[in-house]
């Protein structure tokens, strides 16, 4: 692969615009050295050593980054209001493969948010068979029953519209009206439409864990790229 479409894939500009830049000089190697549009990827800079206006190229595709999403943030590229894509670099929403969300958060849920360009990391991470857990922590509305979680672990929980019950879930209190819900499966506003189920409501939901990779110290809008421990933490507490 050229260089220049390489730089034109991670979002730069389009092959005119980064034409340019290496008109102008801006694109070298790590010792400053000033490379051409036609010269191969792989034969004259490896992508590592590449470098635009002296800053190191973005990740190679294959990316997975994860992402602290708060409140209010959407999901998508095409809705309106803030998006997920607003809190990166505005180049990783023109990337190619495009980057997308491992799943979703609604609008008015925060916390641990997967972003990949691999289409088959994506599916593996989403794939009902790898059973990939998710934790989230809610507050209700209204203190619990006190039968909740034997109803989410045993496995006939079935929700409104759907045709197959839940895989068991487990349910830790955390008070009258906090819990901690792991799920080993990702149905569409299902921690939510759990409570509904059981004649609760959820006023706040923050998804904490995925697999067994954590926030850790990750701020509140702010992402990170996984390296290899990170990605090898996601997949450490799947059951399949």
């Amino acid at each position: 692969m050229k260089i220049l479409k390489r730089i034109a894939n991670l979002g730069y500009g389009s092959r005119k615009q980064v034409m340019a830049l290496f008109r102008e000089g801006r694109i070298t190697d790590a010792d400053g050295e000033v490379l051409y549009a036609d010269d191969e990827l792989d034969v004259h800079a490896a992508h590592e050593s590449i470098r635009v206006d002296g800053e190191p190229l973005d990740p190679a595709p294959g990316l997975l980054l994860m992402l602290h999403k708060p409140v209010g943030v959407t999901c998508s590229s095409k809705d309106q209001g803030r998006l997920v894509y607003d809190l990166l670099p505005s180049r990783f929403k023109l990337r190619d493969p495009v980057l997308s969300t491992v799943g979703r958060l609604d609008r008015e849920t925060s916390g641990l948010l997967l972003l990949t360009d691999d289409g088959v990391l994506l599916h593996r991470i989403i794939s009902p068979k790898a059973k990939v857990p998710k934790v989230y922590e809610a507050t209700l509305a209204r203190p619990l029953n006190g039968d909740e979680a034997a109803i989410f672990a045993s496995g006939t929980l079935m929700l409104e519209s759907e045709q197959t019950p839940l895989l068991p879930a487990e349910l830790d209190v955390l008070d009258a009206q906090r819990v901690r819900l792991t799920l080993h499966e990702g149905r569409y506003h299902q921690v939510r439409r759990m409570f509904a189920a059981v004649g609760n409501h959820v006023e706040a939901l923050h998804r904490s864990q995925v697999g067994g990779l954590t926030l850790g110290d990750l701020p509140d809008g702010q992402w990170r790229i996984l390296d290899d421990a990170g990605r090898a933490a996601l997949f450490a507490g799947a059951t399949a």
